[in-house]
């Protein structure tokens, strides 16, 4: 078990290192699968036959409806309170439905009649989003038991950083550089072995974060150490209405997963590297390239977030990703790219390299800075109102979140479409006409920046610093402590 800190810091309770990077994993195991359904696309359009603008549609509409189950899901988990604790049977249930979901939907949509695809399609991500929000949702609201010492906190991003960069950029070495020559292209034999390697990771990573977590899975941990909160939905107004950190964070982290939706979707990427630059092999090249300066990116940011505090940090690397991909936008109008490689490596090829590391990296990070921000609002709910309702605020914060990062599938979706691409999506080695060079920097380099000042504008109003969290523990702090002295009396 983890101690209490004692002495000038006895408002914190902290946690092992070794439980931190554990309990990351559960982020991990459900990007796992984001990771892999990166590519439907390929699968609906090339193997089951579905039209690109009836995919595009679909999954957004999905996306509406995964924010639309995540209120439900977040009730589920305040009003939970079991022998296994609030989130571990809500991490091991996700998990299962999540690895149900895939095995269905790629052994059988294809071998339906036409008529039954779409339906049968449609019901099998619905499956999918349910699995994910009960298993996403508790890597936001856990965050709240996991620790609040500001020192520890900021480490969770350090370790999902890592475990992402490891996910979405050696995955998409192995797809790239491995699977589409092994496969030859997106075909069902590609799916198959990228999802069995997909649901076996998901599943260790999650055994992993449910021993990480607990201990610390206790009602002790729980906001005031009180019973589980008597809730109603009607309670979900008023606190969105009542709590400015949330509205702001939910602004600047929906506008970033919007941007990190269009910038690492599978389509962008063969727009970017197999038509402009004119390799797709090198994505996964560059992929390799930058993952340890990606990581390095984190372990500056959590440096820094420490040294100040998560706002700032979040800050500092948006400023960072705007201003690498402005330049590399420059860069790209300026030049061939099809200069870019590295079997002929030049001053262009190192220039692309460093900005595209240094943006991706910086500007990414918001993703695993955020995550420690939201129990830093749910801890200011606590305090300002005395509830602890942690998958309420973890799940608020994702309904809006994924309501804007869903217009990602429909917004490429439309935008190839306004270009000439209705009937399917642009493929490796297409022609580079100028409509199709213009929108592809558009979608792989201006949507982010785009994204990333308005998370700029969003942190003006968030008021959640470090000289604010400290009164905050302080004040939580003070109150467990009355309580339990005054059960000590009543004994």
């Amino acid at each position: 078990m983890s101690s209490q800190t004692m002495g000038s810091d006895h408002k914190y309770h902290t946690a092992k290192l070794w439980q931190i990077g554990f309990f990351a994993l559960n982020n991990t195991a459900t990007n796992m699968y984001m990771f892999i359904l990166a590519f439907v696309s390929y699968y609906a359009t090339g193997v089951a036959g579905l039209t690109v603008v009836v995919v595009s549609t679909i999954l957004t509409v999905m996306r509406v409806f995964d924010g639309i189950t995540d209120p439900i899901i977040g009730f589920v988990i305040d009003k939970t309170e079991s022998k296994f604790g609030k989130f571990r049977p809500m991490m091991i249930l996700g998990n299962i439905i999540l690895a149900t979901s895939i095995i269905l939907m790629y052994s059988i949509t294809h071998h339906l009649p036409q008529s039954l695809q779409l339906i049968f399609f449609i019901a099998m991500y619905a499956l999918y989003v349910i699995g994910y929000t009960f298993q996403t949702a508790c890597t936001k609201a856990a965050q709240t038991v996991l620790t609040n010492d500001p020192k520890k906190r900021p480490l969770f991003a350090i370790f999902d950083g890592v475990y992402n960069g490891l996910v979405f950029t050696g995955g998409q070495i192995f797809v790239a550089s491995y699977l589409v020559a092994k496969h030859d292209g997106f075909t069902m034999t590609l799916f198959t072995e990228l999802n069995l390697y997909g649901i076996i990771l998901s599943g260790v990573f999650t055994f992993l974060a449910v021993l990480g977590i607990s201990s610390k899975d206790r009602k002790e941990f729980f906001g005031l150490a009180e019973t589980t909160a008597n809730i109603r939905f009607r309670d979900f107004w008023p606190v969105i209405k009542g709590n400015r950190p949330l509205q702001m964070l939910v602004l600047a982290a929906s506008s970033d997963k919007l941007s990190f939706s269009v910038m690492g979707h599978a389509v962008v990427g063969v727009m970017l590297f197999g038509i402009l630059l004119g390799d797709y092999e090198l994505s996964g090249q560059v992929s390799a390239i930058i993952l340890v300066p990606g990581i390095l990116t984190t372990f500056i940011a959590v440096w820094y977030a420490r040294k100040t505090d998560l706002k700032k940090s979040l800050v500092m690397s948006t400023w960072i990703g705007i201003i690498s991909f402005s330049l590399l936008i420059v860069l790209l109008f300026l030049i061939d790219p099809t200069t870019i490689s590295l079997s002929n490596f030049g001053m262009a090829t190192l220039i692309f390299i460093i900005l595209y590391a240094v943006g991706r990296g910086f500007g990414t990070n918001s993703g695993a800075i955020v995550i420690p921000m939201i129990a830093d609002v749910s801890d200011y709910e606590t305090y300002k109102s005395g509830r602890y309702v942690p998958g309420m605020m973890g799940t608020l914060f994702s309904f809006v979140d994924k309501l804007i990062s869903s217009l990602a599938p429909a917004l490429i979706g439309f935008a190839v479409a306004l270009i000439g691409y209705r009937s399917e999506f642009p493929e490796i080695g297409a022609a580079l006409t100028p409509s199709l060079y213009g929108m592809t920097i558009f979608l792989a380099f201006g949507v982010p920046i785009l994204g990333w000042i308005l998370s700029l504008i969003a942190m003006k109003f968030y008021k959640l610093d470090k000289k604010k969290m400290e009164e905050i523990q302080e004040a939580i702090a003070e109150v467990k402590e009355e309580a339990k002295n005054s059960d000590a009396k009543v004994i």
